[in-house]
């Protein structure tokens, strides 16, 4: 009885319910550096939440993000054995 008058009152907005809860972070801090290199994107983890995420879609965000650094940072280095 008392688990359905709960989810009435929820219902009808009468018990107030934070939709946007802060996040819980459930493992360590493993972001980018401030200069993150192609290496360093298979390091990223995400927190997942009751909503989540598409995981496809960050693993191709991430897959982009590595191709990219990976490529400047083959330029970089041709740039490089051009100067010696």
């Amino acid at each position: 009885m008392a688990l359905v008058v709960t989810v009435l009152a929820v219902a009808s907005g009468r018990v107030a319910v934070d939709d946007l809860a802060a996040p819980v972070h459930s493992t360590p801090d493993h972001g980018l550096p401030l200069e993150p290199g192609s290496g360093d994107v298979d390091a990223v983890r995400f927190d997942t939440a009751a909503r989540g995420y598409r995981m496809a879609e960050v693993d191709d965000r991430l897959d982009t993000l590595r191709a990219t650094l990976a490529e400047r940072e083959r330029e970089v280095a041709e740039l490089r054995a051009r100067e010696d």
